[in-house]
C-alpha cells in the first residue's frame, strides 16, 4: 500500500512544469491585463477604460471582429460539415480519409505573414479573374467593394483554417454515427431525411454549435493574418491592441489591457456555451 501511494505521489509530480507553465504564461498575464484594464493614467483604479470601449472607434472594432468571427464560423462550419461529412461517411475510400485529414491538420495550423503572403501572391491571377469577369459577364467585383485587402479579403483568407479547422473537430462526432442508427431507421420506414431530420442532426448538433463557437474564438483571437493582410487598414480589435503595445499611441497604455479585457468578456461567453455543448457531444461518443 505504501509503495502504491508513493508511486502515486510521483506521478503527481510530473504534473508540476504543466501547472508552472500554465501559472506563468496563461494565469499571471491574463491577471496582470484584468488589472491593468481597471487602471488609471496616473495610478488607481477606475472604471473609465472600460467605459472607453463603447465609444467609436472601440466598439466598431469590436463590431467588425465579431461579424468577421461569426461570417467565418458560420460559413466555415457549414462547408466543413459537409466537406468532413463526404470525406469520413462509409463508403468513402480510406486514402481521402487520410489526405483530407492530414491537410487539415497542416491548414489549421498555416497562418500568420506565411498565408497573407500566399493570398497576395495570387493577385496576378485574381487580377485576370476579376478582368475576365468585368469583360465577359459584366460583373465587377470591386465596384461591389471586394477586395482582398479589405474586410470580404480578410473573412476569405481566414476561411482557409476555419475550415480544415472544422473538419478536424468534427470529425470524432461524425465516426460517432453509427451505422446501427440507420439501420434500425431504415428497418422502421424512415427515409434518409427522416433519419437526419429525427437522428442523424439531433445526434450532430450539440457538436456542431460547439464546433462553430471554438471556430468563433479562433477568428476573434486572431492578429497576424489580418494584419499582415491589411497592414492594420481593418479595425479589428487584435490590431487596436497591436497598435497600443508598438508604441503608435501612448496616451494610455492601459486601454489596450482595457480592449483586451473586452476580448477576455466575449471568449468567456463562448466558453460558457461551448462548454454544456460539449459535455453533451459528449455522451454519443461512448
Amino acid at each position: 500500500m505504501r509503495s502504491g501511494r508513493r508511486r502515486l505521489n510521483l506521478a503527481w509530480l510530473a504534473t508540476i512544469p504543466f501547472f508552472a507553465y500554465t501559472f506563468l504564461f496563461l494565469f499571471l498575464p491574463a491577471g496582470s491585463v484584468l488589472l491593468g484594464a481597471f487602471k488609471g493614467v496616473h495610478g488607481g483604479y477606475t472604471l473609465g477604460n472600460v467605459r472607453v470601449l463603447f465609444h467609436h472607434p472601440y466598439i466598431d472594432a469590436y463590431k467588425t471582429s465579431i461579424e468577421v468571427s461569426l461570417v467565418t464560423a458560420l460559413l466555415g462550419g457549414i462547408i466543413g460539415l459537409a466537406t468532413a461529412y463526404a470525406a469520413l461517411r462509409e463508403g468513402t475510400p480510406k486514402w481521402v480519409r487520410s489526405i483530407i485529414t492530414t491537410f487539415s491538420g497542416v491548414a489549421a495550423n498555416f497562418g500568420g505573414i506565411p498565408l497573407a503572403f500566399a493570398f497576395i501572391a495570387t493577385l496576378g491571377t485574381i487580377g485576370v479573374m476579376t478582368q475576365f469577369l468585368k469583360d465577359q459577364l459584366h460583373i465587377d467585383l470591386y465596384a461591389h467593394g471586394f477586395t482582398l485587402f479589405g474586410k470580404t479579403g480578410v473573412e476569405i483568407v481566414y476561411l482557409y483554417f476555419q475550415l480544415p479547422l472544422m473538419i478536424l473537430v468534427i470529425a470524432p462526432a461524425i465516426d460517432g454515427l453509427r451505422r446501427e442508427w440507420r439501420e434500425a431507421a431504415s428497418n422502421l420506414g424512415a427515409s434518409s431525411w427522416q433519419f437526419w431530420r429525427y437522428v442523424g442532426l439531433p445526434v450532430l448538433m450539440p457538436s456542431i454549435l460547439g464546433s462553430i463557437i471554438l471556430l468563433f474564438g479562433n477568428a476573434f483571437a486572431a492578429y497576424a493574418t489580418a494584419y499582415s493582410l491589411t497592414s492594420g487598414t481593418v479595425s479589428l480589435v487584435p490590431i487596436l491592441i497591436g497598435a497600443y503595445y508598438t508604441g503608435n499611441v501612448l496616451d494610455n497604455p492601459h486601454l489596450a489591457q482595457a480592449l483586451a479585457f473586452g476580448m477576455f468578456v466575449v471568449l468567456a461567453a463562448m466558453m460558457v456555451a461551448y462548454i454544456p455543448l460539449q459535455r453533451r457531444a459528449a455522451r454519443w461518443a461512448k
